[in-house]
Protein backbone atom coordinates (compact mmCIF):
# COMPACT_ATOMS: atom_id res chain seq x y z
CA UNK A 1 0.00 0.00 0.00
CA UNK A 2 1.37 3.69 -0.75
CA UNK A 3 1.40 5.94 2.47
CA UNK A 4 0.96 9.36 2.17
CA UNK A 5 2.68 12.12 4.19
CA UNK A 6 0.65 13.89 6.19
CA UNK A 7 1.68 17.27 4.72
CA UNK A 8 1.05 15.74 1.54
CA UNK A 9 -2.64 16.64 0.30
CA UNK A 10 -5.16 14.53 -1.29
CA UNK A 11 -8.04 15.82 -3.16
CA UNK A 12 -11.38 14.37 -3.25
CA UNK A 13 -14.26 15.01 -5.19
CA UNK A 14 -17.91 15.50 -3.61
CA UNK A 15 -21.00 13.87 -5.49
CA UNK A 16 -23.60 16.39 -7.00
CA UNK A 17 -26.16 18.17 -5.20
CA UNK A 18 -28.51 20.88 -5.39
CA UNK A 19 -27.10 24.53 -5.64
CA UNK A 20 -27.75 26.66 -2.51
CA UNK A 21 -27.21 29.86 -4.82
CA UNK A 22 -28.59 29.32 -8.41
CA UNK A 23 -31.90 27.63 -8.69
CA UNK A 24 -32.00 24.66 -10.77
CA UNK A 25 -28.50 23.79 -10.94
CA UNK A 26 -25.90 21.34 -8.95
CA UNK A 27 -22.76 21.63 -7.18
CA UNK A 28 -19.53 19.95 -6.67
CA UNK A 29 -16.53 20.26 -4.45
CA UNK A 30 -12.85 19.39 -4.76
CA UNK A 31 -11.49 19.16 -1.47
CA UNK A 32 -9.18 18.39 0.79
CA UNK A 33 -7.89 18.28 4.64
CA UNK A 34 -5.72 21.30 6.48
CA UNK A 35 -4.06 19.11 8.97
CA UNK A 36 -0.15 18.75 9.99
CA UNK A 37 2.77 21.74 10.27
CA UNK A 38 1.87 22.67 7.19
CA UNK A 39 -1.57 23.65 7.99
CA UNK A 40 -1.60 27.38 7.72
CA UNK A 41 1.01 27.42 4.36
CA UNK A 42 -1.50 24.87 2.45
CA UNK A 43 -4.06 27.02 3.39
CA UNK A 44 -2.60 30.13 2.36
CA UNK A 45 -1.58 28.25 -0.93
CA UNK A 46 -5.26 27.04 -1.46
CA UNK A 47 -6.94 30.78 -0.40
CA UNK A 48 -5.14 32.06 -3.34
CA UNK A 49 -5.91 29.77 -5.92
CA UNK A 50 -10.15 30.35 -4.93
CA UNK A 51 -10.54 27.63 -2.15
CA UNK A 52 -12.29 28.58 0.94
CA UNK A 53 -11.53 26.75 4.70
CA UNK A 54 -14.28 25.27 6.75
CA UNK A 55 -13.37 23.68 9.92
CA UNK A 56 -10.06 21.41 8.40
CA UNK A 57 -11.29 21.12 5.08
CA UNK A 58 -10.54 23.59 2.34
CA UNK A 59 -12.90 23.36 -0.74
CA UNK A 60 -13.78 25.21 -3.86
CA UNK A 61 -16.56 24.28 -6.58
CA UNK A 62 -15.74 22.12 -9.30
CA UNK A 63 -19.34 22.19 -10.74
CA UNK A 64 -19.93 20.48 -14.49
CA UNK A 65 -20.57 23.54 -16.84
CA UNK A 66 -20.75 26.17 -14.27
CA UNK A 67 -18.30 28.95 -13.12
CA UNK A 68 -20.62 31.34 -11.27
CA UNK A 69 -18.50 30.96 -8.19
CA UNK A 70 -15.79 33.61 -8.36
CA UNK A 71 -12.92 34.43 -5.91
CA UNK A 72 -12.99 37.49 -4.67
CA UNK A 73 -10.66 39.64 -2.60
CA UNK A 74 -10.77 43.52 -1.73
CA UNK A 75 -7.22 45.48 -2.05
CA UNK A 76 -7.41 46.92 1.24
CA UNK A 77 -5.07 50.02 1.29
CA UNK A 78 -7.14 51.69 -2.03
CA UNK A 79 -10.10 50.78 -1.03
CA UNK A 80 -12.40 54.00 -0.15
CA UNK A 81 -15.88 54.08 1.33
CA UNK A 82 -18.47 55.34 -0.53
CA UNK A 83 -21.72 57.00 0.39
CA UNK A 84 -23.64 54.28 1.70
CA UNK A 85 -20.83 52.73 3.50
CA UNK A 86 -20.20 56.03 5.41
CA UNK A 87 -23.55 55.79 6.05
CA UNK A 88 -23.47 52.23 7.49
CA UNK A 89 -20.32 53.01 9.59
CA UNK A 90 -21.97 56.32 11.10
CA UNK A 91 -24.98 53.83 12.18
CA UNK A 92 -22.77 51.52 13.69
CA UNK A 93 -20.11 54.01 15.59
CA UNK A 94 -21.39 52.82 18.99
CA UNK A 95 -19.88 49.38 18.02
CA UNK A 96 -16.89 48.31 19.86
CA UNK A 97 -14.79 45.15 17.78
CA UNK A 98 -12.25 43.17 19.69
CA UNK A 99 -10.22 41.02 18.44
CA UNK A 100 -10.00 37.35 20.49
CA UNK A 101 -9.03 33.49 20.48
CA UNK A 102 -10.86 31.24 18.44
CA UNK A 103 -12.60 30.06 21.50
CA UNK A 104 -16.23 29.21 21.39
CA UNK A 105 -18.95 30.55 24.17
CA UNK A 106 -22.60 29.90 24.93
CA UNK A 107 -23.07 34.17 24.51
CA UNK A 108 -21.28 33.68 20.98
CA UNK A 109 -23.85 30.40 20.14
CA UNK A 110 -27.11 32.42 21.21
CA UNK A 111 -26.58 34.97 18.45
CA UNK A 112 -25.34 32.45 15.96
CA UNK A 113 -28.42 30.44 17.04
CA UNK A 114 -30.82 33.51 16.22
CA UNK A 115 -29.10 33.95 13.26
CA UNK A 116 -29.52 30.66 11.72
CA UNK A 117 -33.32 30.81 12.82
CA UNK A 118 -34.02 33.83 10.98
CA UNK A 119 -31.80 34.08 8.10
CA UNK A 120 -31.06 30.23 7.30
CA UNK A 121 -33.74 27.82 8.95
CA UNK A 122 -33.57 26.13 6.25
CA UNK A 123 -30.12 25.86 5.32
CA UNK A 124 -27.64 23.20 5.69
CA UNK A 125 -26.69 24.63 9.06
CA UNK A 126 -30.33 25.10 10.19
CA UNK A 127 -29.60 22.36 12.89
CA UNK A 128 -26.03 22.88 14.33
CA UNK A 129 -26.26 22.47 18.00
CA UNK A 130 -23.89 24.16 20.56
CA UNK A 131 -21.25 21.41 19.62
CA UNK A 132 -20.82 21.62 16.16
CA UNK A 133 -20.71 25.78 16.68
CA UNK A 134 -17.46 24.74 18.95
CA UNK A 135 -16.34 22.76 16.44
CA UNK A 136 -16.73 24.88 13.54
CA UNK A 137 -14.65 27.60 15.89
CA UNK A 138 -11.89 25.17 16.84
CA UNK A 139 -11.68 22.72 14.79
CA UNK A 140 -8.75 24.38 12.99
CA UNK A 141 -4.99 23.52 12.24
CA UNK A 142 -4.75 27.58 11.01
CA UNK A 143 -4.32 30.72 12.59
CA UNK A 144 -7.86 31.64 13.12
CA UNK A 145 -9.02 34.20 15.51
CA UNK A 146 -12.97 35.73 16.81
CA UNK A 147 -13.47 39.43 16.30
CA UNK A 148 -16.36 40.04 18.76
CA UNK A 149 -18.75 43.40 17.97
CA UNK A 150 -20.47 44.74 20.94
CA UNK A 151 -22.76 47.74 21.32
CA UNK A 152 -20.63 50.00 23.91
CA UNK A 153 -21.68 50.89 27.44
CA UNK A 154 -22.01 54.72 27.88
CA UNK A 155 -19.89 54.61 30.61
CA UNK A 156 -16.91 52.54 28.69
CA UNK A 157 -15.14 55.44 26.65
CA UNK A 158 -14.23 55.60 22.92
CA UNK A 159 -11.57 52.46 23.53
CA UNK A 160 -14.10 50.84 25.89
CA UNK A 161 -14.99 46.69 26.13
CA UNK A 162 -18.02 47.02 24.67
CA UNK A 163 -21.53 45.53 26.35
CA UNK A 164 -24.31 43.55 24.20
CA UNK A 165 -23.22 40.95 22.04
CA UNK A 166 -24.24 41.90 18.48
CA UNK A 167 -22.46 40.02 15.63
CA UNK A 168 -19.12 37.61 15.11
CA UNK A 169 -17.08 36.84 12.58
CA UNK A 170 -14.37 33.95 12.49
CA UNK A 171 -11.52 34.54 10.70
CA UNK A 172 -8.33 33.66 9.26
CA UNK A 173 -4.81 35.12 9.26
CA UNK A 174 -3.15 34.74 5.98
CA UNK A 175 0.37 35.86 5.05
CA UNK A 176 -1.39 38.52 2.66
CA UNK A 177 -4.85 39.03 4.15
CA UNK A 178 -8.11 38.68 6.25
CA UNK A 179 -9.95 35.77 4.95
CA UNK A 180 -13.56 35.81 6.53
CA UNK A 181 -14.72 32.61 7.20
CA UNK A 182 -17.98 32.85 8.34
CA UNK A 183 -19.79 35.80 10.16
CA UNK A 184 -23.05 36.40 11.83
CA UNK A 185 -24.92 38.87 14.19
CA UNK A 186 -28.47 39.56 15.83
CA UNK A 187 -31.49 39.17 13.19
CA UNK A 188 -33.05 42.08 15.52
CA UNK A 189 -30.38 44.56 14.04
CA UNK A 190 -30.92 44.47 10.58
CA UNK A 191 -30.97 48.46 10.20
CA UNK A 192 -27.79 48.04 10.63
CA UNK A 193 -26.41 46.13 7.75
CA UNK A 194 -24.02 44.42 10.06
CA UNK A 195 -22.65 42.08 7.41
CA UNK A 196 -21.51 45.48 5.51
CA UNK A 197 -20.23 46.79 8.69
CA UNK A 198 -17.90 43.74 9.28
CA UNK A 199 -16.93 43.17 6.04
CA UNK A 200 -15.57 47.66 6.07
CA UNK A 201 -14.15 46.88 9.47
CA UNK A 202 -12.02 43.96 8.37
CA UNK A 203 -10.76 46.35 5.28
CA UNK A 204 -9.74 48.36 8.11
CA UNK A 205 -8.04 45.70 9.89
CA UNK A 206 -6.04 44.65 7.13
CA UNK A 207 -5.25 48.14 6.46
CA UNK A 208 -3.60 48.91 10.13
CA UNK A 209 -1.98 45.54 9.89
CA UNK A 210 -0.15 45.84 6.89
CA UNK A 211 -1.93 43.06 4.83
CA UNK A 212 -3.23 43.92 1.51
CA UNK A 213 -6.67 41.99 0.87
CA UNK A 214 -9.74 41.05 2.83
CA UNK A 215 -11.02 37.42 1.37
CA UNK A 216 -14.49 37.56 0.98
CA UNK A 217 -15.13 34.22 -0.39
CA UNK A 218 -17.03 33.51 -3.42
CA UNK A 219 -19.11 36.22 -5.32
CA UNK A 220 -21.90 35.18 -7.66
CA UNK A 221 -23.72 37.42 -10.10
CA UNK A 222 -27.34 36.93 -9.80
CA UNK A 223 -27.56 35.57 -6.50
CA UNK A 224 -29.55 37.49 -3.92
CA UNK A 225 -27.07 35.50 -1.10
CA UNK A 226 -23.80 36.64 -2.51
CA UNK A 227 -23.79 39.10 -5.36
CA UNK A 228 -23.25 42.08 -2.59
CA UNK A 229 -19.27 40.91 -2.76
CA UNK A 230 -19.22 42.64 -5.77
CA UNK A 231 -19.66 46.13 -4.36
CA UNK A 232 -16.59 46.26 -2.15
CA UNK A 233 -14.45 48.17 -5.01
CA UNK A 234 -11.52 48.21 -6.11
CA UNK A 235 -11.01 44.00 -5.75
CA UNK A 236 -9.83 41.38 -7.42
CA UNK A 237 -11.87 38.52 -9.04
CA UNK A 238 -9.91 34.73 -9.83
CA UNK A 239 -10.41 33.76 -13.33
CA UNK A 240 -8.64 31.24 -15.17
CA UNK A 241 -5.90 33.45 -16.07
CA UNK A 242 -5.31 34.69 -12.71
CA UNK A 243 -6.87 37.66 -10.59
CA UNK A 244 -7.81 40.54 -12.50
CA UNK A 245 -8.57 43.84 -11.02
CA UNK A 246 -12.03 45.19 -10.92
CA UNK A 247 -12.34 49.26 -10.38
CA UNK A 248 -14.99 51.10 -8.69
CA UNK A 249 -15.74 52.31 -13.06
CA UNK A 250 -16.31 49.12 -13.97
CA UNK A 251 -13.22 48.31 -15.42
CA UNK A 252 -10.80 45.46 -15.82
CA UNK A 253 -7.32 45.18 -15.53
CA UNK A 254 -4.85 42.55 -16.10
CA UNK A 255 -4.38 39.35 -14.08
CA UNK A 256 -2.61 40.29 -10.93
CA UNK A 257 0.50 38.60 -9.45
Amino acid sequence: MTQHSRDTPQFYLTAPSPCPYLPGRHERKVFTHLVGDKAGDLNDLLTHGGFRRSQSIAYRPACDNCRACVSVRVIANEFRPSRNFRKVLARNSDIVGELRAAAPTSEQYSVFRAYLDERHRHGGMADMTVLDYAMMVEDSHVQTRLIEYRTRNADSGITGRGDRLIAVALTDVLSDGLSMVYSFFEPDERDRSLGTFMILDHITRARRMGLPYVYLGYWIEGSKKMDYKGRFLPQQRLAPSGWLRVDANGGIAEPQD
